[in-house]
């Protein structure tokens, strides 16, 4: 029987492992010893809320999924549907080819062809890399077309916080600005997080607290990444790094997932390389000429109980 989400990918380094699926080269499992890193899905289920799933040519949304791009107005497909937007890009679905496997190190391909709504073709690769103190996840697009084509690139795991849920944990991030949005998920400007329940900079329980919005305005340590960290009760602790190529990071409470039972057990950490509607806005788009490529690097820092 073939699993939902294709061909599994092991990855080990010590007491860690990883899998990674063939569908949407998506991050599916991760644990360290007993210890759960993520908020995964098994084997023989299908990632729902985009669960560890890599978003290109675009994260976040594109509202009524429109936009505009030298002179020439494009309809995408609402994936959507109840909020009329665009969601998460092209290629979480879609099968990655593999083209290296070892015990610590993967490395996955797909070409995103032309198609309704995306006149381009994009030559995308995942590099995984398992290593002692964690997990670095290298994207990398090129533009295999003729003409410059519009980019940005996200991913969507969910980190577990070693229980049940997520509301006895502590969450740091560090995030200076926030991007308010409507009941659409489309931001309208962005703001201070100053003297708002989004001013996360200094770890908070989390409680009953929802958060569903983007934040930019990063402060990086001073290896130039960016870290979120979730800490349980028990000290078990885990964070999510980025590197300087991700100016932006979703943060999202999972209270809205369809599944009841999924809710807030687990903390989406998106990293973004544009802001949500980036596609309409500009605000971090990336315009790839032909034969162009962008990388970026965002890991996983699993910590120990």
């Amino acid at each position: 029987m073939i699993p939902p989400s294709g061909q599994q990918y092991e990855l080990h380094c010590d007491d860690q492992h990883v899998v990674v699926t063939e569908v949407g080269g998506g991050l599916r499992h991760y644990s360290i010893g007993q210890r759960a890193v993520l908020d995964g899905y098994g084997r023989d289920e299908m990632a729902t809320g985009a669960r560890g799933q890599t978003l290109i040519p675009w994260p976040n949304r594109i509202a009524d999924g429109r936009y505009r791009f030298a002179d020439a107005q494009h309809t995408l497909a609402l994936t959507e549907p109840e909020a009329h937007n665009a969601i998460h890009g092209l290629v979480r679905w879609a099968n990655w080819e593999l083209v290296e496997h070892g015990e610590r190190q993967l490395r996955l391909h797909h070409r995103l062809h032309a198609q309704t709504g995306w006149p381009h073709v994009l030559d995308c690769e995942l590099d995984y890399r398992l290593e002692p103190d964690g997990l670095t996840v290298r994207t990398t697009a090129t533009n295999a077309g003729a003409l410059p084509c519009p980019y940005a690139a996200g991913a969507h795991p969910y980190l577990a916080a070693g229980a049940a849920h997520i509301d006895a944990a502590q969450l740091r991030v560090p995030g200076r600005r926030y991007y308010p949005t409507d009941e659409r998920g489309i931001p309208a400007g962005r703001e201070p997080v100053d003297g708002t329940r989004y001013d996360l900079r200094e770890p908070v329980e989390l409680g009953d607290r929802a958060i569903d919005v983007a934040y930019t305005d990063l402060v990086r340590d001073p290896d130039g990444l960016a870290r979120v960290s979730l800490t349980a009760p028990d000290g078990g602790s885990v964070a999510l790094w980025v590197s300087e190529a991700y100016p932006y990071l979703e943060i999202f409470t999972g209270d809205t997932l369809p599944e009841p039972g999924r809710r807030r057990r687990g903390l989406g950490v998106e990293p973004m390389t544009a802001a949500p509607n980036a596609f309409q806005t500009g605000d971090g788009l990336v315009t790839l000429q032909p034969g162009q490529a962008h990388t970026a690097e965002w890991g996983i820092e699993p910590g120990r109980s």
